[in-house]
Formats: C-alpha cells, sequence, structure tokens
C-alpha cells in the first residue's frame, strides 16, 4: 500500500503490516474504498479534501496508542481528528495516517466533585449539555459541534470565559498519549511541564483521549441575545462600546459582529450574554440598550444550550471556509476606520468578535502556553461559499479587508489561523522556548506536525 512520510517521501506499506494493525483494534482500520472512509475524512471546512492511507478509527486510549507506534515505527505523517473543526485541514493528511476520535466522544459528569471527563472525540454540545443535565457549566465555544479537544488544546474562547476563565484554564488533568506510545495522566502534580504545554500549546505533544474539567454552578436560564442597528450607525456604536466594554462585570460578556444579510445594507450587533443575577443584569446593559435607538433588541431570559447553537447554521459542515484573526489590546479609533472600511455587502462573510478580559487576564501569560492574556478581544474576519471556483477571488477580498485591521492587531488565535513557522514562534513570544524544549523531550521526531507548529532542535 503507498502511504506517504514525515519527510514527504513516498513509502510502501506491507499488507501483514497493515493488517496487524488492523487485528490488533478495537475499533476500525479503514482504508481508501472501505465503508465509513469518506465519512471519517471529511472536514467542517470542504476545502480540505484529503485521502489519508489510513485511518485508525479508535474506539479507546490504547488503540490511539497502538495507532501511534504504528505511525511512529513506519515514519508516517499523522493528523488527528477529534470534531474535524480544524479551518486551516490540519486534522486530515493526504497519504498518511489519520487518528479519528470520534468512537471516543463520551462525556461522564460527577456532579459531587464537580467534574465533566469528556473524551477526545467529544463535541462542545455533548460536553455542555452532560454538565448542564446536572446543574453545572464550563467554559466552552460559540459553535457546538466544535471538537472539545481542537478547542482546548489552541485555549477555548467562549461566552463563559470572563467568569471562568479559557476552556484551558478548567482543565485539572488530562490523559494523553505521547510520540512514544505511551499512555500518561497530566496534571498540575503529575508531568506538570507537559500538562503546561498542552493548554495552549495545541497538538504539538500528543493525542489527548480525556480532558478532566472543573464545573461551576449554574442555571439554564441566562440572560441573552442580540443587540442590532443599522451599519450606519457601525461608528457611533463601536466608539461607545469600546467604552462601555471596559466597566462591564465578570459576568458580562458582550461581543461586537457585523454581518449583511440579504435584502439589508448590513448591520453592526452585539450579542449579549449575562450568567449572573438577571436583575443585575439588566440594569448593566441599560446603558447599551439605549445607545443610538437599535433597530431590533433581542436580548431576554433564554436557554443557555440553545443558544449556544445559535451559530451552528451559518457555520454548517460541507461549506469552504476562509478566516483570519488577530488579538486586540485595544479597541482603537484605527481599529473601528479599518473594520467600517473593509464592511461589505456580501452576506457570506461576517466580522466577529470573542471578547476576553476579567478572568481570562488574570491568568499571567506564562502561567500556560496561552500568550495573549492580555488582549481584550480577538477579531476575526470569515467567509464562506460552496463553489471551489470562487476560492482564489474570495481569499484574495478576505485578505484585503483583513490588512485594514491587522495593523491594529498583536497576534493571533492559533485554533483559527494558519501560519508561518516564523509567524507561529513569534506568536507563542515568551512561551516558545519552553514549548521548544518539551518538544525536544516528548516529540523529537515531530511525528504531531499537524499543528500550530513548534519545531524540535534535536
Amino acid at each position: 500500500m503507498p502511504a506517504i512520510k514525515l519527510s514527504g517521501n513516498e513509502t510502501v506499506l506491507q499488507k501483514a503490516a497493515v493488517n496487524e494493525l488492523s487485528g490488533s483494534l478495537r475499533g476500525q482500520l479503514l482504508t481508501r474504498g472501505d465503508a465509513g472512509y469518506d465519512d471519517a475524512r471529511t472536514l467542517w471546512n470542504a476545502m480540505h479534501d484529503r485521502h489519508p492511507a489510513l485511518i485508525a478509527r479508535c474506539a479507546d486510549v490504547q488503540d490511539v496508542s497502538t495507532a501511534v507506534n504504528f505511525a511512529r515505527e513506519h515514519e508516517l505523517l499523522l493528523a488527528v481528528k477529534g470534531g474535524g473543526h480544524s479551518f486551516p485541514g490540519k486534522s486530515v493528511c493526504e497519504g498518511g495516517m489519520m487518528i479519528d476520535l470520534a468512537g471516543m466522544k463520551t462525556v461522564r459528569v460527577d456532579p459531587d466533585r464537580r467534574r465533566a471527563y469528556a473524551g477526545g472525540g467529544a463535541l462542545l454540545y455533548d460536553l455542555d449539555k452532560a454538565s448542564l443535565d446536572h446543574g453545572l457549566v464550563t467554559t466552552a465555544g460559540v459553535v457546538s459541534h466544535t471538537g472539545v479537544g481542537g478547542l482546548t488544546l489552541g485555549g477555548g474562547f467562549g461566552r463563559l470565559n470572563r467568569k471562568y476563565g479559557l476552556t484551558i484554564d478548567n482543565v485539572v488533568s488530562a490523559r494523553i498519549v505521547t510520540a512514544d506510545g505511551k499512555i500518561r495522566r497530566i496534571s498540575a502534580d503529575e508531568d506538570p511541564d507537559l500538562f503546561w504545554g498542552i493548554r495552549g500549546g495545541g497538538g504539538n505533544f500528543g493525542v489527548v483521549t480525556e480532558f478532566e474539567f472543573a464545573l461551576h454552578p449554574t442555571t439554564r436560564r441566562m440572560l441573552g441575545g442580540n443587540i442590532v442597528w443599522p451599519v450606519s450607525k457601525a461608528r457611533d456604536v463601536l466608539a461607545f462600546f469600546a467604552e462601555y466594554a471596559t466597566g462591564v462585570s465578570d459576568d458580562m460578556y458582550v461581543a461586537p459582529f457585523m454581518v449583511a444579510p440579504p435584502g439589508t445594507e448590513g448591520i453592526i450587533g452585539i450579542d449579549v450574554l449575562f450568567c449572573g443575577d438577571p436583575a443585575a443584569g439588566e440594569k448593566e446593559l441599560a446603558p447599551l440598550r439605549s445607545f443610538g435607538q437599535p433597530a431590533e433588541d433581542g436580548v431576554t431570559m433564554v436557554d443557555y444550550l440553545e443558544y449556544q447553537t445559535q451559530f451552528d447554521g451559518a457555520e454548517a459542515h460541507g461549506r469552504r471556509n476562509y478566516i483570519k484573526n488577530g488579538m486586540v489590546r485595544e479597541f482603537t479609533p484605527g481599529l473601528i476606520d479599518g473594520m467600517i472600511e473593509g464592511f461589505t455587502l456580501d452576506p457570506n462573510t461576517s466580522l466577529f468578535f470573542h471578547t476576553a478580559g476579567g478572568v481570562v487576564a488574570e491568568v499571567g501569560d506564562t502561567d500556560t502556553a496561552f500568550p495573549h492574556r492580555k488582549a481584550v478581544t480577538m477579531i476575526g474576519i470569515g467567509s464562506t461559499w460552496t463553489a471551489p471556483a470562487e476560492d482564489k477571488q474570495r481569499i484574495a477580498e478576505l485578505r484585503r479587508r483583513w490588512a485594514l485591521v491587522e495593523p491594529h492587531t498583536g497576534g493571533f488565535y492559533a485554533n483559527l489561523r494558519e501560519e508561518t513557522a516564523s509567524r507561529t514562534e513569534k506568536n507563542f513570544g515568551p512561551n516558545y522556548d519552553r514549548l521548544v524544549a518539551l518538544k525536544n523531550a516528548y516529540d523529537p521526531m515531530n511525528l504531531f506536525r499537524l499543528n500550530a507548529n513548534v519545531t524540535p532542535t534535536v
């Protein structure tokens, strides 16, 4: 069987070795033409249509260890798929091996200890629902069919991050298979350096097959919704928001967005969620709701689990996606100018924010591998379409828009951006040398390279 090595060179896998691997797995080993192969290799972002030589659909952590050992021994290019939401397509590869964790998506909750244990293939909806069923919650992202693993390893923004920190700030321990095939339980007390590295360092160090999350008491009913103004008021709204957002409590999440729904001249909106006492939220939100005569005020009591799915349709599987993002330390007039100058009436392109601050900023830049603790928000521009023939034009147009706001950013959120090795190194900032040391210790051959890659130096 032809395959691709880590070096990019071709190799041939012997049938006996492949059969032995297949027989040693509790899950399935799929090759091209097998039932389920195309489903397993398909990602959320339809721009990435790649065909691994082998797909190990792992049933348990031992399967993952077996697959990692096989990939290492045969020096195969290796991809790891959790939820398949990797925007740059890192969770599938051409001609190598894919480890698919879709069969390991169970989430179990210990309500007495306020802990959730999420398999490496779990989706955010699985985590939210299992936790909320016990009146508990942790920070999760805003598109519910995103994988827990990829979101967490890269940092994990979400509507509750001002109150409870990033997703990584709620990781208590993890079970990981490193490049040597060893199964490790890591935490602040066990392999603390590696535990530091997986919290923001991406998939550089192995396959995380289970996360243990701290949970927090909550109610499912929260104050939330969107406040919308015509885009002609964008400059005034954003200038007001820049000042307003500096004074909100940690219970309040407010994130602007700019879109042009069909038949409109465009809107500027603010996504709102208040996770504390609704009466306090109403009072805190009053200045924003009364500013500039909103065209629509949809803030009301919402079911948090349902609210977490509101963007699922817009971010549906099977569409082509291109995204740029950057971290923002200050909402400046120049940033606002760039947002407005670059706005177009394309209904398939949106400008969005993930608001930080609060508890996120209480953690030091070097306390975890995530280096952007002092950013007040992340700004992103994303575009979706269906026809491959539009790729070149769509990407060029988004890059043009991004060039207007990028000078007002510093660093980026690696989960939603692909960059060169030098820019990735710069993005990790003061944490890069420590990440390199970890890579040298746990993955010196760079088996796990399809990520925001830290290059080993040994």
